[in-house]
């Protein structure tokens, strides 16, 4: 039996219309009016809507557009009104069928199946563009994330459909889906590194400000305490145009409040004396993008972003160890912080060689990390020379580079975006 709720109003409350409506099989569940027709409609679940109105007005319309949009339902208006103006404005409002001139009990019965076989093809030519619309967003988040694959891997466009497929295949997922993660891997993954170089670069800038304070300036130690301010600009705007503000543009802030106040700072050269204060400085700065860092990395729900983070932390453990013993040397002040930044970093490295996510470059570049490890660490042992303490600052440079390198290898790994 076919369910009906009826809408009435004062006016036109015509209780003749229920009656006809159990006279034809259909069961009258409830009956409201048109400001409450859409609760009411949720809670009892009719098969139809139906009202008899013989001058239908803005407040039916209104109430049928709201059920249309939020339970929608067959909906048949009987009316006494031939205003074509109304009818159009019946058939926008999601009305199934407007029928003028009333009704009549021998012909009630077939309008309703007319109301109900309309709406059943508007839900199907909805559900018909539904998947046509997810068909081709689906089909552009495939191409994104094509594309990050090519330049990844370096392979062509096949190769990496095929990644795709394989990757939908093995996780039992739509091709959409796969895609959307691989895009998201490298969002995350590059705003990892992105967050990753500020705390490397907050410690760089106390290094090369300490080098300047000690008279060991060079037209190179210039240019990289220029790159380095330049880097810190362009990473917070990049940061702030491909991260969502309202998850992360409170990080984002606290990041690049300490840096203003870092470039005040730094911007007359000074001697040793102001060292410490702006090193306090840096170090808000550090702790901030390490909590922006650590954010992305939850967000991203990869676990191979922790090896991007890990290895992106090293460039900042070895700026911050040359940094340290800089200016325990120019104070001639103790170490204060120089071992457990050592102990960090070598731990770091134990994690990243046992990583199973590796290549033959990246294998090279730990080797080679490890070597240059070695060495500043003997330099360490002279850093209260002014030679010692040349090639304390050479070297952060020489192995921040290449973990920057590392860090980028690990970011670009197939294996981490379809993690």
């Amino acid at each position: 039996m076919i369910s009906a709720f009826v809408v009435t109003s004062h006016a036109a409350d015509d209780p003749s219309l229920r009656t006809d409506l159990g006279k034809v099989g259909v069961d009258v569940v409830g009956e409201a009016d048109s400001r409450t027709l859409v609760q009411d409609v949720i809670r009892n679940a009719p098969d139809v809507v139906i009202c008899y109105e013989k001058h239908p007005g803005d407040a039916l319309f209104a109430s049928m557009a709201s059920l249309h949009t939020s339970a929608p339902r067959p909906v048949v208006v009987f009316t006494s009104d031939p205003d074509a103006d109304k009818i159009e404005r019946a058939t926008r409002s999601g009305i199934h069928a407007y029928v003028i001139n009333g009704y009549g009990l021998h012909r009630l019965r077939s309008v309703i199946h007319v109301a109900q076989a309309r709406f059943r093809y508007e839900q199907l030519l909805r559900d018909e563009l539904v998947e046509i619309n997810a068909r081709f967003d689906e089909r552009k988040l495939v191409d994104r994330a094509k594309g990050i694959l090519m330049r990844a891997r370096q392979i062509s466009e096949d190769d990496a459909y095929r990644a795709l497929r394989t990757a939908a295949m093995q996780t039992k997922q739509r091709l959409g889906q796969v895609a959307q993660q691989v895009i998201n891997s490298a969002l995350y993954s590059d705003g990892v590194n992105r967050a990753g170089q500020l705390r490397m670069l907050s410690q760089r800038l106390v290094k090369l400000y300490a080098v300047q304070a000690a008279g060991l300036e060079t037209d190179a130690t210039r240019g990289l305490l220029a790159d380095s301010v330049t880097r810190v600009d362009e990473t917070i705007a990049i940061l702030r145009r491909s991260l969502s503000k309202a998850t992360f543009g409170d990080l984002i802030d606290s990041v690049a409040h300490p840096w203003a106040t870092l470039q005040t700072a730094m911007k007359p050269l000074a001697g040793l004396e102001r060292l410490l204060s702006i090193d306090a400085i840096a170090e808000d700065l550090l702790q901030n993008a390490e909590r922006l860092t650590a954010n992305l990395e939850a967000a991203g729900l990869a676990s191979t972003l922790r090896v991007i983070n890990v290895s992106g932390r090293q460039r900042m453990l070895a700026q911050k160890t040359a940094k340290l013993a800089l200016i325990a040397a120019l104070l001639d002040a103790p170490s204060v912080g120089i071992a457990p930044t050592v102990d960090a970093f070598v731990q770091g490295m134990t994690y990243l060689n046992a990583v199973p996510l590796s290549t033959a470059a990246i294998r090279a570049d730990l080797e080679r990390a490890g070597t240059l490890w070695a060495d500043f660490q003997a330099a360490l042992a002279q850093a209260r020379s002014p030679q010692g303490q040349q090639t304390i600052a050479t070297l952060s440079e020489t192995l921040g580079d290449l973990l920057d390198q590392l860090t980028k290898q690990y970011e670009r790994s197939m294996q981490m975006l379809l993690a």
